[in-house]
This record gives C-alpha cells, sequence and structure tokens, in this order.
C-alpha cells in the first residue's frame, strides 16, 4: 500500500514538474522549502484574525472613521480584558481615547499634565501591553511588515520582551526612559496607536453604498485605498458613482440631484473638482420665479452655517438637474424596451391644463407645474444650453483623477459579491419568484439567475468604465449601469419602481410607493437562504448570508437576524437622513476566533467629543454565535490556501530528493 502510494505521488510529482520548476525559483533548495513549509503549518494553527463588516456609511465620514479606530468596540474589550480592575473607568477611557486619536489626544493631555514624564512612562506601558495582546494572533514577521520603519527594532523588542524575568525589567525600562529623553515619546506613541488599530482588525468588509447623503465620502475612499486588507461588495449607490465616472449622463444627473438633495454639493466640487457653475448660471436664469419649495436641500441647519441665498440657489440647482435627470433617463429607456420602463416616462403623461400626471392608468395631482425647460411638444429633448451643461458635466466626471484613483480602488477591491469564511456577501438581493425560486432575468438575449447573473452584471459593469466604443456590448453595458441604479430586476435595487418624479411632484403616498422584490419578503424563510447559499457554493455548518441596502427599522421592533441566523441585514442607519426611522445609527458586525457578534451603535455625536469628553459612541453587542472551540487559520478559507501551498511544497521537497529538479 505504501508503495502504491509512493507510486502516486511520484506520478503526481512529474504531471506538475513544470509548475514545481516555477515554484523552485522562489524556493530553490530543500532547506528554504522546509522552513516555509514549517511556517506554513505554524501559521495554521494560530487564531482566526478579527473580520470587520461594515455597510451602507453613506458618505457619513466622521462616524465611520471612528467605528473603524474603535473597531466596533474590539479596542475597548481589550483594553477591559487586560487592564479589568487594575485601571479606573476613566483611565481606560483615556487610554482607548488616546488609540482612536493619539495626535489629538496627546495635545490635550500635554496642555493639563503636570508631570508628563511620569505620564509618557505610565502610557507607553500600557500601550506596549495592548500591542502584545492585538499582535498574538499573528506572526512575527506580519506583525514586522506593519510597524513603521523607524521604530521596527524598538517596538519589536517591547512587544516580545516579558516585564516579568527580572534580567529584561532594567532593559525595557532604559528603553522606554530613553525614548522620553530623546523626545520620541510623542512619535512613539502615535505609530503604537496605530499599529494596535491595524492589528486589530485582520479584514475589512464593506458591503456596500459609500457614495451619497454624507459630506465625506471622498474622505471615505482615501482611507480605504490605503487599508491594509479590505474588499467592497458594491452597492447600488456605488455603481452609480460608477457609471458617472465612465460618462453615463443619467448616473451623472442622479449623483448630481442626489448632492443637491443633501447639501453635499461640496463633495463633488472640492472632493471631486467638478465644475457646478454652468449648472448654477443655468437654474439662477431659468428658476428665479420659483420657490422651489420641494428641493430644499434635506440638511441639519442646527450645525451647518449655510447662508439662505445659498439654499434658495442649491434648491434652484436641484430642480434644474432633476428636469435635466428625466429627460436623460428617457434616452436609455427608449433606446431599450426591454429594460420595461416605460412607465417612468412622465414628463408626456402631465395634462398642465387640468394639473394632473398620469401614472399607471391613474390620474394624480401635480403639487408643482413649472417646467420652464420642457417643451410640451417634445418633453424629453434637451435645450441646446441644458446638452451644454451635460457634456461639461461629464467631461468633468471623465477627467477627475481623484475620482479616477477611487474608481480604481472600487473595482481591484470590489466586486458584486463575496464568499469568505462561510459567509455570502452581497449588498442588496438576489432576484427571486414569488414561490421562492430563482428568477430569470434576460440580458442581450441570454437570460441568468443566481450566481451566474452577478457574474454577468459584474462583467458588465467592468466593461462600462474600462471599454471604449470598438468593444462589443460597450454601448449596452454604459447604459445597462444606469439600469442596475433603478431596474424593475437589477439585483443591486430590485424593486418595482423608483419613484423620483412621484416624490417631487405628486403628494399622494400611494403614487410614491416603492414595491420591494420577493427576496425581501422570504429572505426571513431558512429555505430560501439555504438555496442561495448553494447556489454560491457557500460551505460550513455555519453559514450565512450578510446584506446592507435596506435600513433595518429597529426602533419598530425588527430584528437584523433573519431566517433564524442565516441572514444579517446589517444596515441599520449610518446615514442621518435614516435615523429617525431606525431608531439606531447603524449595525456592524465582529467576526473573531471566538465567534460572531452583532453590534448596534447609538448616533455619533462628533470626533471633537469623543477626543475631549472620551465620548465613545454608544455600542450594545449581541452574541449571534459563540464557537465552544477557538477558530483557528486552519478553519478559514486562509487555511484552505496555505494547505494547498504545503501540499505543492511537499512535493517540491519530493522532486528534489528523487532528483527530479536540482537544488540551487
Amino acid at each position: 500500500m505504501v508503495n502504491h502510494n509512493q507510486d502516486v505521488k511520484e506520478e503526481q510529482i512529474k504531471k506538475d514538474l513544470r509548475y514545481l520548476q516555477l515554484l523552485s525559483r522562489s524556493f530553490p533548495n530543500i532547506a528554504e522549502a522546509s522552513t516555509e513549509i514549517i511556517n506554513l503549518e505554524a501559521i495554521l494553527n494560530l487564531p482566526k484574525g478579527t473580520e470587520h463588516f461594515l455597510t451602507d456609511v453613506h458618505g457619513e465620514y466622521e462616524a465611520f472613521r471612528h467605528v473603524l479606530k474603535n473597531a466596533s468596540g474590539a479596542v475597548k474589550r481589550k483594553v477591559n480584558e487586560i487592564f479589568g480592575h487594575t485601571l479606573r473607568e476613566t483611565e481606560k477611557k483615556d487610554l482607548c481615547t488616546l488609540i482612536y486619536y493619539p495626535e489629538e489626544k496627546l495635545e490635550l493631555v500635554k496642555a493639563k499634565e503636570t508631570d508628563l514624564d511620569d505620564w509618557y512612562n505610565i502610557t507607553l506601558n500600557q500601550l506596549i501591553k495592548v500591542c502584545q495582546n492585538v499582535s498574538s494572533k499573528y506572526t512575527r514577521l506580519k506583525v514586522h511588515k506593519a510597524i513603521p520603519k523607524e521604530f521596527s527594532y524598538t517596538i519589536q523588542e517591547l512587544m516580545h520582551e516579558s516585564t516579568v524575568e527580572p534580567n529584561k525589567q532594567a532593559y525595557i525600562n532604559v528603553i522606554i526612559s530613553t525614548i522620553i529623553s530623546t523626545q520620541r515619546a510623542d512619535d512613539f506613541i502615535i505609530a503604537m496607536c496605530n499599529l494596535i488599530q491595524r492589528l486589530t482588525i485582520d479584514s475589512l468588509h464593506i458591503v456596500g453604498d459609500i457614495f451619497d447623503r454624507g459630506m465625506g465620502p471622498h474622505h471615505i475612499m482615501d482611507i480605504l485605498c490605503d487599508y491594509h486588507n479590505v474588499d467592497i461588495q458594491w452597492g447600488n449607490h456605488d455603481i452609480l458613482w460608477i457609471g458617472a465616472a465612465a460618462g453615463n449622463r443619467a448616473c451623472i444627473a442622479n449623483v448630481i440631484r442626489i448632492a443637491m438633495r443633501y447639501g453635499t454639493q461640496s463633495t463633488l466640487e472640492d472632493g471631486y473638482g467638478i465644475n457646478l457653475l454652468p449648472l448654477a448660471t443655468y437654474s439662477m436664469e431659468h428658476y428665479a420665479d420659483d420657490d422651489c419649495a420641494k428641493f430644499q436641500p434635506k440638511i441639519d441647519l442646527s450645525d451647518r452655517n449655510v447662508p439662505e441665498k445659498t439654499l434658495r440657489l442649491v434648491a434652484q440647482m436641484h430642480k434644474a438637474i432633476t428636469v435635466i435627470q428625466f429627460k436623460l433617463e428617457a434616452e436609455i429607456i427608449r433606446r431599450h424596451p426591454e429594460f420595461g420602463l416605460d412607465g417612468r416616462l412622465l414628463l408626456d403623461k402631465i395634462d398642465f391644463a387640468r394639473g394632473t400626471c398620469t401614472i399607471d392608468g391613474k390620474d394624480y395631482t401635480m403639487s408643482d407645474l413649472n417646467f420652464p425647460t420642457v417643451d410640451r411638444d417634445n418633453p424629453y429633448a434637451l435645450t441646446d444650453e441644458e446638452e451644454q451643461i451635460v457634456n461639461q458635466l461629464v467631461h468633468s466626471f471623465r477627467h477627475s483623477d481623484k475620482l479616477k484613483k477611487h474608481m480604481k480602488c472600487l473595482f481591484k477591491r470590489g466586486s458584486m459579491y463575496l464568499v469568505c469564511n462561510s459567509n455570502l456577501l452581497f449588498h442588496a438581493s438576489i432576484p427571486l419568484n414569488e414561490d421562492g425560486t430563482f428568477k430569470d432575468v434576460e440580458i442581450l438575449g441570454e437570460t441568468y439567475h443566481g450566481k451566474a447573473l452577478l457574474d454577468k452584471i459584474d462583467t458588465l459593469v467592468r466593461l462600462a468604465y474600462y471599454g471604449n466604443s470598438s468593444m462589443d456590448d460597450y454601448a449596452f453595458a454604459l447604459d445597462y449601469i444606469w439600469y442596475l441604479w433603478c431596474g424593475k430586476d437589477a439585483p443591486p435595487f430590485d424593486k418595482e419602481k423608483m419613484a423620483t418624479f412621484e416624490r417631487y411632484f405628486i403628494d399622494d403616498k400611494e403614487a410614491r410607493a416603492e414595491r420591494k422584490g420577493y427576496y425581501y419578503s422570504l429572505r426571513n424563510n431558512e429555505e430560501v437562504c439555504d438555496m442561495i447559499l448553494d447556489e454560491f457554493g457557500v460551505k460550513g455548518a455555519h453559514r450565512h448570508i450578510i446584506n446592507g441596502h435596506v435600513p433595518v427599522k429597529t426602533i419598530k421592533g425588527e430584528s437584523p437576524v433573519k431566517a433564524n441566523g442565516k441572514l444579517l441585514v446589517i444596515d441599520g442607519g449610518f446615514s442621518r437622513a435614516y435615523q429617525p426611522e431606525t431608531g439606531i445609527a447603524g449595525y456592524t458586525l465582529v467576526y473573531h476566533s471566538h465567534g460572531m457578534q452583532l453590534v448596534q451603535h447609538e448616533p455619533f455625536e462628533s470626533t471633537w467629543k469623543a477626543i475631549s469628553e472620551g465620548k465613545d459612541i454608544k455600542s450594545t453587542t449581541f452574541i449571534v454565535e459563540f464557537n465552544t472551540q477557538r477558530m483557528m487559520v486552519k478553519d478559514t478559507d486562509k487555511g484552505l490556501v496555505l494547505r494547498e501551498q504545503i501540499t505543492d511544497l511537499t512535493m517540491l521537497l519530493e522532486a528534489y530528493r528523487k532528483g527530479l529538479i536540482k537544488e540551487r
């Protein structure tokens, strides 16, 4: 039997000889291949790294940054575990604040601390203990790569030496006192705090909707582009921005309209250098006598000093771009009757004499009939001035260097879905029929459903951005990316309609209703969730679907945990616009070696209060699953990859020993 296995192994080695010869370039001899096998085997037996899940951050930069810094309470838990009752609550709070915001907290400390050297000494010893704890999950090599180069040697010495040993205590004390005496304590503390943040979270998952509503999506994207390990599942708002960056005119109009609706035009102008001046001058001219009451921006004026003239201009621009949007969308709808969106052509359904609009065969009273730029005989035709404005906007979006950088990150780190460690991540839905079966969706004459549908959409999104007019299906892809924003069978949206026209011009709530697809009513069914998980090849005894998109109305008793724990919805309302209806400021998810925890957050007050008063986000943690045995790397997807690498290296060793490949 042994000889037979040896024969099989040798046959396999000969079959993979070309691959093994390539592998030998990285591991040129038995010693190096053996060392790597030992290293990989050791990694397999380390605890699983902590995964952090966030979704629907919607440009809320300060809250997003804080949740990222405190790792949804993980840093605070570590500090409590380490120091227990040896530090007062105020001291632990101050230490946490220092870890979150080291530069800012140091300034406050130095302004009031009377014995700064003593504070430095105590604080450095505390940070060393926290750093030792959070680094214990990783190999020394991984920790070494995360440490800033200028402090690499010193931090490693402090982290890997024990103060319990008498012979080492004096050594460590001298290192710390020298750091202080050479006036490097501030820089060293900042480096240690950033390292703790870096090591607390091994990987970050953003399950869609980075953009729109809040003031700082460009700042959030800056963080994500530089984050050590992040993946992004595109949401409908992200896809809208991809479409705008690709030059889709209807997507551009939608992006600008939403910015005007939430008063975040500075994101476009200052963040991405989009020139809105032509739109502003056009709006002031054509809507000078219009109060634009329904187009006032939805902003909290209590914390933003916005002049009345600015609010009026924003409202005028808001109405102007909305009308332009309807015209641009009509171009796509008419090009693609297969999209089934003829019902969204409503400008020609307005009866100006009666003051009504006919929608789905029913007449509704219009709340606003002032359309100075709409030709009643040809309502979807852009005026010459509108055409010029749209062309200028397309040029601005296509040539924004900052936007190009962020789109590159969205494509490099992003996709329609991800399967990771028995979790299926996608932003919104999988189109389903009423009976719970997968819905077939036609694209370019072919039908797709489930995983194949999301794979096809992923390809089209990339084609729309990176393609050109010489490529097959490019023009379709560029139009389809707008459909993904608002189409009935679009997985990132999946509603009967997007009632934009009705929200602005009709007061009747019946007309504004947006009926969701069957996925949203069936996602509490465990069998349906299992069917979806099977479709995407998700394995494991504890497997989950993780979604965002639809705010969890906690205030009405809704639970984010669906289908007996098979599905988790972690959009609880990062966006301030959602918080009145959700009652909270979002859910996040933390998946560490001991299990999975859902974290419910209260609204974040401000970064300044977090620093000056130690006001962390109030969070409540719920245990979704608890592992009786700690999960190790060998139990994860990464573990499977490492095992394959070990198998390959073992075959390389055999090839060296049998002389099939020569050592170097």
